[in-house]
Parts: C-alpha cells; structure tokens; sequence
C-alpha cells in the first residue's frame, strides 16, 4: 500500500511540520516501506503461540510511582501553536 506525497503532507500537517519536496517524497518512500514490511507480519503463523506479557505491556513492566520535577512552563509552551506568557490558547468547545 503506496502512502502518497499528498498523504505525507497531510500527516506533516497534522504534526505542524513544514517538509521540503525531497522530504516529502523521502517519507513517502520510508512510510511505503515500513507498511510493506509490517504486511508480511500477517502472514506469520501464531496459532499456539502464547503472549510474552513481559514484553507485551504485561505486570512485569509495571514499575513504582515516584515524585519528580515537572516540565516547566516556558518549555511546556514552547511548541503550543497559540499561547500567551503563561497559557495555552485553545478553541471554545463549551457555551457559557
């Protein structure tokens, strides 16, 4: 399944990320070919084949809560399309 220039750029916009042409249909290419090899999983027999729930998201990957320091605020902004000094500006979803 081809992933298309025009579907990159979609995706591209969708991260807020400005590609060059050649970026465009480099990842075109790349995404082509990760889709192409996660296909030939499908043909791989699991029948019998129990999970390994440690490398599966399993208990086994649980680890303890910790406190530690949060991100600060101007680091956390940074990216945000829309802000001020201290908020992120996000559209209206509820009436008053």
């Amino acid at each position: 399944m081809p992933i298309s220039k025009k579907q990159v750029q979609h995706i591209a916009g969708l991260a807020r990320l400005n590609l060059t042409e050649e970026e465009t249909e480099l990842f075109s290419r790349e995404l082509t070919a990760v889709l192409e090899y996660v296909d030939q999983l499908k043909v791989v027999d699991t029948e019998g084949v129990e999970p390994d729930y440690k490398t599966a998201g399993g208990a086994g990957d649980l680890r303890e809560d910790a406190v530690a320091a949060s991100l600060p605020r101007n680091r956390a902004l940074e990216n945000a399309p829309a802000r001020d000094d201290e908020y992120f500006h996000v559209p209206r979803v509820l009436d008053k």
